[in-house]
């Protein structure tokens, strides 16, 4: 993942366990496995007979929890959290799980996404005297529920008024010292799935956290669906969602892991599609294609396939460069492109080349990947990028820049190829993107694509 690539929030792990099982690894290897959605901090909550324990600070799950924590954090239920920030700078106050006290009790929160009314929420319960500590929306989240939880007899009531005043996209775990809530937004614009393990119930982002700990998938959790668990077993309660459901797409091109089902789809399997759909759209006469490691790996397979060229593995990744080795200065990124990417020469030179990737969005690491393919003796360089156009900000827990500096926003697609010394350049059409996941369960949020919101947004840089 490079730094002008479009990047998620943060992913979310959960277990209630009515088992033997150890809940603290279990979660911690759940977290694992989603660490591709999170590398800038991490946490663990667990619920040991009513009290929560918890540890979370900046880094890598491996770095922050070892044998010494996680016999520490013992308990029969946790949630865990992995995190990008979008909304909040990155300091460790702003890890997760939220962990607060209020008049009911305590509880802990985690939560992928990004709130888009958290100011205006904010401010309102600032004047009523509420204290912050963080810059994150997950805070708003949990105060807003706090302050709600008055009027209820149930955490769960609190939290179907919540959802009706929360606008955005959101996957919410939240765990009480008898309870564990799992909450999706009225769109399912992000995912949230449901596996069982025994007796035992779990909760991921993605269902690839579920495969390698013997944890049966049973279903994604529904747009606007909360799932309750406690000592008297489990129950669905759906609150009222809009007609037509917006699942972010970009899951399904960049964020998500390969080998994870959303919504009924594989995402490998659609990415797969995307590059023979983008061969029949984009065709190109070359000798060799190659995939940008690693979300453009399966397009590049499916577009080789679709024409008849050999595909090649044309870089080798550092595989221990984390994202946080890329610091946001111009200089740092491209020499975060060469400490990541090295293209293997006898794959490229002499020959034409067609590099798949999954998306544009600056132009500043593509140029550098061109460049490198070049300096490498490639004869010619011809990029096809597997999602369209990002023109439009997502307000949705995406982090694109500001609509000044989307290329594509400002740019034809003969500038851009110029820029990125491409010797031609083509993108998926939105229509073709679309037929990837024609076979899935919901529809699809596009408007970093389209510019057509889900909701209503705070629009002011697009106009």
């Amino acid at each position: 993942m490079f730094d002008d690539k479009l990047k998620e929030e943060c992913g979310v792990f959960g277990v209630y366990n009515n088992n033997e099982f150890d809940t603290s690894r279990l979660t911690y290897y759940g977290l694992f496995a989603l660490q591709h959605r999170g590398q800038e901090s991490a946490g663990i909550a667990v619920n040991n007979k009513g009290t929560i324990l918890y540890r979370k600070e900046m880094g890598m799950v491996s770095e922050i929890f070892d044998d010494v924590v996680l016999d520490y954090l013992k308990g029969h239920s946790a949630i865990g959290h992995v995190r990008y920030s979008t909304t909040g700078e990155s300091y460790a106050e702003n890890a997760q799980p939220l962990v607060i006290k209020y008049t009911k009790g305590h509880m802990a929160i985690a939560h992928n996404g990004n709130i888009t009314n958290a100011g205006k929420i904010k401010k309102e319960l600032e004047e009523q005297g509420t204290i912050f500590q963080t810059t994150s929306d997950t805070e708003v989240i949990a105060a807003l529920l706090s302050r709600i939880r008055i009027k209820y007899s149930t955490i769960e009531d609190a939290l179907r008024e919540v959802m009706t005043i929360i606008k955005g996209a959101y996957s919410l775990l939240i765990m009480t010292p008898n309870k564990l809530i799992a909450a999706r937004d009225p769109l399912g614009m992000r995912p949230l799935v449901i596996g069982k393990k025994e007796d035992s119930y779990v909760f991921s982002s993605e269902s690839c956290a579920f495969d390698s700990l013997g944890i049966k998938f049973i279903r994604d959790v529904e747009p606007g669906e909360m799932i309750v668990v406690n000592n008297e077993g489990i129950k669905s309660i759906q609150t009222e969602v809009p007609k037509k459901s917006a699942s972010c797409i970009f899951e399904y091109i960049y964020f998500a892991r390969p080998d994870s089902i959303m919504d009924g789809i594989e995402v490998y399997s659609a990415r797969y599609q995307a590059g023979i759909v983008l061969a029949k759209e984009h065709p190109v006469e070359a000798d060799v294609v190659v995939g940008v490691p690693d979300s453009g790996l399966a397009a590049a397979h499916g577009f080789a396939h679709a024409l008849g060229i050999k595909y090649v593995g044309g870089f080798m990744k550092n595989r221990y460069v984390g994202r946080t080795f890329i610091q946001p200065s111009q200089e740092m990124r491209e020499l975060g492109v060469h400490m990541k990417l090295n293209p293997i020469r006898s794959q490229i030179e002499g020959k034409r080349v067609v590099m798949i990737d999954d998306s544009l969005v600056r132009g500043t690491t593509s140029k550098k990947i061109v460049n490198l393919l070049k300096a490498a003796g490639a004869k010619e360089v011809h990029v096809r990028i597997s999602s369209p156009p990002v023109k439009h900000s997502c307000y949705f827990g995406i982090d694109t820049p500001e609509r000044k500096n989307l290329i594509a926003g400002n740019m034809s697609i003969d500038g851009i190829k110029d820029l990125i010394g491409a010797d031609s350049l083509g993108y998926i059409s939105n229509e073709g993107l679309l037929s990837t996941c024609k076979d899935g369960k919901r529809d699809y949020c596009m408007a970093c694509f389209n510019g057509k919101y889900p909701m209503d947004v705070d629009d002011e840089e697009e106009k």
